[in-house]
Parts: structure tokens; sequence; C-alpha cells
């Protein structure tokens, strides 16, 4: 139907011979499938990333550190867990416990950030995506530095465990915004380190080598406890 006399209907006829082709039009989609399910997919990685605060973020098998590994692996079990069981409730606590820690950590950086000024910034400073990568960095070396400064000479991180490599990019830009050394600053005023004692007492330091024992033991005998326990509660499905 050509254009001159889809015109011509629209302005003099009462009849409704465009009506289809305009229908037709808008019930196409704008976005294809594939489409879609790329803007899913790239959500659901920030969720992930926003939610667990990986470690090392560019690494998409979660298994260049031990810490990583074990929260991975844990997530993992308790998908396969049902749902409701003891077994379940337990990886739910074990879970949320490294997740609480890692968020402390995030805490910690964001209130210094919001103290040198970074008021509306910080979370974008801090918000470190999957496809990190270290060759996209303008000052590696000297940010590196950094944060082995940050990790012996303060207590923003726990120190039964190597400093998360996510915050290697946070402070690469921040030399880039030449505020990384003021941040060194005020992280040593704020968080002088700890005495061992103090690190042992902390209720968020978290036992990797006990967290994986019993992984593997809920891994064994999940099934023997599941067939004792009533349902209860459920714990966080994320």
């Amino acid at each position: 139907m050509g254009a001159t006399f889809k015109r011509f209907c629209v302005r003099f006829c009462c009849c409704c011979c465009c009506e289809d082709d305009n229908d037709e039009e808008e019930k196409r989609p704008l976005l294809s499938h594939d489409t879609l399910e790329y803007f899913e997919r790239e959500a659901k990685r920030r969720r992930d990333q926003e939610t667990n605060l990986w470690s090392e973020p560019g690494d998409p098998s979660h298994s260049e550190r031990d810490d990583d590994r074990i929260l991975y692996n844990l997530l993992q079990t308790r998908a396969q867990t049902r749902q409701g069981s003891h077994g379940y409730r337990r990886l739910s606590i074990d879970i949320e416990a490294m997740r609480d820690m890692r968020r402390e950590v995030q805490d910690k950086w964001k209130m210094i950030l919001e103290n040198l000024g970074f008021m509306a910034e910080a979370e974008s400073l801090l918000n470190v995506s999957a496809s990190a990568s270290y060759d996209r960095m303008r000052n590696a070396a000297t940010a590196r530095t950094l944060l082995q400064t940050l990790y012996t000479e303060t207590s923003l991180f726990n120190r039964n465990e190597p400093p998360p490599e996510r915050y290697l990019f946070i402070l690469d830009r921040l030399i880039y915004l030449d505020a990384a050394e003021d941040f060194v600053a005020k992280a040593r005023r704020f968080y002088p380190p700890r005495d061992d004692d103090d690190e042992e007492e902390n209720p968020l330091a978290i036992n990797l080598p006990l967290l994986l024992s019993r992984m593997n033991q809920n891994i064994s005998g999940g099934e023997d406890e599941d067939e004792d326990d009533d349902g209860g509660e459920t714990g966080p499905e994320d």
C-alpha cells in the first residue's frame, strides 16, 4: 500500500484501511530477543557483583582466590540443597557472613571517600564491574603499592587473607583524580592497624578452612539432615 494512498485514507476516509498496518508496527518489538537476553545477562552480572563483591572481579570462574572460590562453592552448594532444610539455612548463614564482611570493607572505603568530598561520586568510584581489566589501568604499579600500604598500615582489610584485588581498580581511579595519597592518609587516621589480639576478636573475621570443612560436611551429610528437618524458615535465596 503506497504512502500517498495511506495519507489519503487517513485524511478523507472513515474506513480503517490503515489500522492493520499500524497495529502490526505497534506490536513489533523494539529490541530483538538476543538483545534482551544480553541486557538480562548484564543485569544479572551487575547484581552478582553488587551482592557478592568478588575479590577478583575479572575472574568469571571465581576460583583464583581462596575466599572467592569458597563463597562461590557455598552458593553452588546451596543452590543444590533443599530450601528450608537445616543444611540450606546453615549455608545461608555462612554466605551472609562472608558478604557482610565484604560489605563492611566497602562501607569503610565509602566513608573515607565521602570524607574527602566525593559525596555524590562514592558509589560510582566503588563500583567495579566484571569487565574490569588490568590492561586498562593507568597506574597499576602505583595502585598496587598503595594497596599493600593500606593492607599493612591500616585495618581496612581482614589480615587473614590478601587484600581484595577489586580495590586495586578503585585506587587507580583515585590516582587519576589525584586523591589517592589523601585517601591513604585518611585511612591511616580513621582505621589504624589493630593488634593481633584485636584481629582475632573481630566478630566479622572469616575462618575460611572452617567454612570449607562445613561445606564439605553439608555435601556428604546434607541428605541425612534433611530427613530429620521439619522445613523451618527459609534462608535468603540470593
